[in-house]
């Protein structure tokens, strides 16, 4: 359904917009009732059934003038996938609640849903639902379903001798947020990675096959998201520095603005790159890299710090907290 290119919400109407929102979102053989009806209705097979719901707020996870909302798409269905693949598992269905403003450009919104749809189509999965309702300001709330053929992967199942591996691209996403924030547009690698992630979706499936002890997605920080793994395992983990991949367009951010290159790697989140801890005589599976060890909590110790950066403690913020 085509619109007018300069008609809005309000011009275009609810059941209308819904209507060209779901054209967007292909069928699929598990999907028994999709959009349409009061609930969508999905067949599920064997395996365990995974969920995950992530929200995206303009003005806190994205700026309008920033990005467009094909890449708000990509970036909301990737958040949500990434969840999915963390687990070891892989992605089937998401539903989709859209709040906006009545004066919001109807073609931002279809844009939304084709972002959306392409980054689903990378896995497989598709759209089977959603909610339209107005609002001040442009919110996405996105709810995705999985499915995990081998045992999920916990963030509790970590042991001292383990090391932590890297899978996917890491600090890119926080370079070009740096960028922009400053009113420019490049290293435009850098830009784009934060306007679309590139998460590692084959990977969490691998590493669960590869005997994963534990796993996490980095969202809101690498430290952070280690800080999630040592405190859900009950242990210690050291991050190594010099195993770290810091590319050259970082170096060129970090020298603009008097930053450390390194800590975009430690504290950016929103590439979605994936961590897992593996036994120490386990055969990686391919795209992982060692980056740190897991150690043991002394027992005498009342206070541990549980995440180091080359043996000590890391001095700054470990990522990005709402609160």
């Amino acid at each position: 359904m085509a619109f007018p290119s300069d008609a809005t919400l309000a011009d275009v109407g609810e059941f209308a917009l819904i209507d060209a929102l779901a054209a967007h979102f292909p069928t699929a053989e598990h999907v028994l009732v999709g959009p349409g009806d009061d609930a969508a209705l999905l067949r599920i097979r064997t395996g365990h059934v995974v969920v995950s719901t992530d929200l995206m707020v303009e003005g806190r996870h994205f700026r309008r003038e920033w990005v467009s909302g094909e890449d708000v798409g990509h970036r909301a269905a990737a958040q949500n996938l990434s969840d999915i693949n963390a687990m070891g598992g892989r992605a089937h269905s998401l539903t989709v609640g859209l709040a906006a403003p009545a004066d919001l450009p109807a073609s931002w919104a279809l844009g939304l849903a084709a972002g959306i749809a392409e980054e689903c189509a990378t896995v497989g999965a598709t759209v089977v639902g959603g909610d339209l309702t107005r609002a001040d300001q442009v919110v996405v709330s996105v709810t995705v379903l999985g499915s995990c053929t081998v045992a999920p992967v916990l963030r509790s199942g970590a042991s001292p001798g383990d090391v932590l591996a890297l899978a996917g691209r890491q600090g890119w996403a926080a370079g070009g947020l740096a960028v922009l924030g400053r009113g420019f547009r490049s290293p435009r690698a850098l830009v784009e990675a934060y306007r679309r992630p590139a998460p590692p979706y084959d990977a969490g499936p691998l590493a669960a096959q590869a005997g994963a002890t534990a796993m996490i997605d980095v969202s809101d920080g690498l430290l952070a998201e280690v800080g999630h793994l040592a405190r859900g395992s009950g242990v210690t983990i050291d991050v190594g520095t010099d195993a770290l991949d810091v590319p050259e367009p970082l170096h060129a951010v970090a020298a603009a603005t008097g930053a450390d290159p390194v800590s975009f790697v430690l504290t950016g989140g929103d590439d979605h790159a994936l961590l897992a801890t593996f036994a120490a005589d386990a055969e990686l599976p391919e795209g992982f890299r060692v980056i740190g060890r897991v150690g043991e909590v002394a027992a005498d110790d009342p206070d541990p710090v549980l995440v180091t950066v080359d043996g000590a403690p890391y001095e700054g913020a470990p990522g990005w907290t709402h609160f």
